[in-house]
């Protein structure tokens, strides 16, 4: 399978509800797609519906598609990305042993990130207090530190995750980029969206991009076009950064009308 191929949008009057592509650049790029969209079914039933629809999947590694080796991965094509756990998971937690947990569990997902030559998402972590934020923002480093070296033992790279507008997660304006350290960004469209800075981050070198919509109020994932964010400034983005590009949204059905919007032909 090859990848998706991306027309070139062009001409008729401008919809702020249609996606063009930025003027003289040909998209052809390939559009991941996370398993998040079939969260509920088996991870190989989920791997066998995404076949027809692209090349490259990022693996939701929790719940359901929690990955414990790589034999059923390695039974597809598929190029991989994969994204951490996280839901159980708290890299900043002012715990030590909830943190060193936390890393270990990542730190599994490296290895097998490495075994197929996948890069890795994670979250940054949050603090239940207020008062414990500069603790959080404390361990939050040293998780890094090791994370930093487990990456480099597994010969893979990571990327940290923006969070939504969710109560004491790190990371969720531009302005803490600095004072998280030194990391690659994967920018998510829809978090920044809601915490009304998506133009500032997007103006921010970022390596991995995760594409899904909201109309500003809900972390909804809904398909991309079908809320409010402006999808154009989006791409531009992507193409100035040659960020990967994942569209992470909650539904197969939605994975397909984001492709649509994009201007994308599914094969076959």
């Amino acid at each position: 399978m090859s990848p998706i191929p991306c027309r070139h949008a062009s001409g008729g009057d401008r919809d702020q509800h249609q996606f063009y592509a930025p003027p003289g650049i040909l998209l052809q790029y390939m559009f991941g797609v996370s398993s998040f969209c079939l969260h509920k079914e088996p991870l190989a039933s989920a791997l066998e519906q995404l076949a027809p629809v692209t090349d490259l999947v990022e693996i939701m590694d929790d719940g359901p598609h929690f990955i414990e080796s790589v034999e059923i991965l390695e039974s597809y094509s598929f190029c991989y990305t994969f994204h951490a756990p996280s839901r159980s998971i708290n890299i900043a937690s002012i715990h030590e042993p909830v943190r060193r947990a936390s890393v270990e569990v990542i730190g599994t997902c490296f290895s097998l990130a490495g075994e197929v030559n996948a890069k890795v998402v994670i979250h940054p972590g949050y603090f239940a207090w207020e008062e414990e934020q500069k603790k959080a923002l404390r361990q939050f480093h040293a998780s890094l530190r090791e994370l930093k070296a487990l990456a480099d033992a597994c010969s893979i790279e990571f990327f940290i995750e923006n969070m939504g507008n969710w109560n004491y997660f790190l990371l969720k304006e531009p302005w803490e980029i600095s004072n998280l350290g030194l990391f690659d960004l994967a920018l998510d469209v829809g978090h920044a969206y809601l915490n009304h800075c998506l133009d500032e981050f997007l103006c921010l070198p970022f390596r991995h991009i995760h594409l899904h919509d909201n109309n500003g109020s809900d972390d909804a994932h809904k398909a991309v076009g079908s809320g409010s964010i402006d999808f154009n400034a989006v791409m531009k983005a992507v193409h100035r950064t040659k960020a990967t590009p994942i569209i992470e949204v909650a539904t197969l059905d939605g994975v397909l009308r984001s492709l649509a919007y994009l201007g994308c032909t599914i094969p076959g």
